[in-house]
């Protein structure tokens, strides 16, 4: 567990009969602002590009994730360098990453397929969005023959459980983890924010070349929505499952995109809402 993760506070706790002033670990939140410099050598420009709240730890990853889960580079050779640096403001080095595009790669920042959404009320998501998302995905090239069984399925909780270290001292993390079709976790990563944790754990994997994980199960610790399912298809996971519960667009992107989609997961039982093919032994049919 990094010590950026964490911040100690005094607290008073407060029961039935008495109150205790205590130390408690907080997990912590800060600003991380996402500098993108692209263009030929001699015609270098740079352009903040994003500003998230997260949790520090694995920021480089992060900020891969992020440009590949939105469309902006399509493979690891695409960033020239990528690096924390100190912005304009003088503000902790630790809470700016600066990325240094290849110069042959074209940005247009204005261009951007979501143009960054803040959240899944803003109003702007619906058809026209599943509709690009299924476009630019290619989902109907992957192959899609994966198949999870029921018994490692309901095991998946408790392993990722186990491994949220900054979890186990603040209880306030979400988690992401990817596992192969035996259960094995392969890569986890923890966040203030759900997205960020998707973004930390597809951008390790996007990293050392990983893509497309058609082959792999995508578990979350809160609930999926529509970005995430959308991040998921971008990685080309086709097998999504949480401990929490999906939204409705979150469904409809699934069935779309053929994906398998999973809610509620426990140790005893778990929701299917598209996909049952690929659950080894169910006997429910797809939504």
């Amino acid at each position: 567990m990094s010590k950026a993760s964490v911040s100690l506070f005094s607290i008073i706790r407060s029961g039935k009969e008495h109150q205790q002033v205590l130390n408690d670990l907080v997990a912590v939140e800060e600003p991380l602002e996402i500098i993108l410099d692209h263009g030929p050598l001699d015609q270098r420009k740079s352009v903040n590009l994003a500003i998230t709240m997260r949790t520090p730890g694995n920021d480089l990853e992060l900020v891969t994730g992020f440009l590949a889960t939105e469309q902006l580079i399509d493979s690891p050779e695409q960033v020239a360098s990528i690096r924390h640096c100190r912005n304009s403001h003088n503000q902790k080095i630790e809470n700016t990453v600066k990325v240094q595009l290849h110069p042959l790669i074209k940005f247009e920042p204005g261009k951007s397929l979501r143009h960054f959404y803040i959240n899944s009320s803003c109003g702007v998501c619906g058809k026209t969005s599943i509709d690009s998302v299924i476009e630019s995905c290619n989902v109907a090239t992957l192959d899609t023959s994966l198949v999870v069984s029921h018994q490692v399925i309901r095991s998946l909780p408790a392993i990722l459980r186990e491994k949220q270290l900054v979890f186990d001292h603040t209880g306030g993390l979400h988690a992401a983890c990817i596992f192969d079709n035996s259960g094995n976790p392969l890569w986890l990563r923890e966040d203030v924010g759900r997205h960020n944790a998707v973004d930390k754990v597809l951008g390790a994997s996007f990293s050392i070349n990983k893509w497309p994980l058609n082959k792999h199960v995508l578990l979350v610790s809160g609930r999926i929505s529509f970005e995430l399912v959308q991040k998921a298809l971008r990685a080309g996971i086709l097998f999504m499952a949480a401990i929490g519960a999906p939204s409705s667009l979150a469904v409809e992107l699934a069935k779309r995109a053929g994906m398998t989609l999973l809610g509620f997961v426990g140790a005893e039982r778990f929701n299917i809402y598209h996909g049952a093919e690929r659950v080894k032994g169910s006997m429910e049919s797809s939504v």
